[in-house]
């Protein structure tokens, strides 16, 4: 059986790396390629631990919110 989980990855310019989130797990690499296999492996292990009980939840929307600084 397979699950599919929406991530967010975002590129962290202070530290060079790209940071994966998926709800109550995150991970990072130096590429993009890097954090998508960083993400499955510890994806693999919280479901592994959890039982296959992890917070999944659908994705709704992303949006870019502007503010006034």
């Amino acid at each position: 059986m397979s699950k599919t989980f929406t991530a967010i990855i975002e590129y962290d310019s202070g530290t060079k790396q790209y940071v994966g989130m998926v709800p109550d797990v995150h991970t990072a690499g130096s590429s993009l390629e890097e954090v998508r296999k960083n993400l499955k492996e510890v994806l693999e292990l919280v479901l592994e631990e959890a039982g296959d009980e992890i917070n999944h939840q659908e994705f709704l929307a992303l949006e870019m919110i502007e503010v006034e600084t």
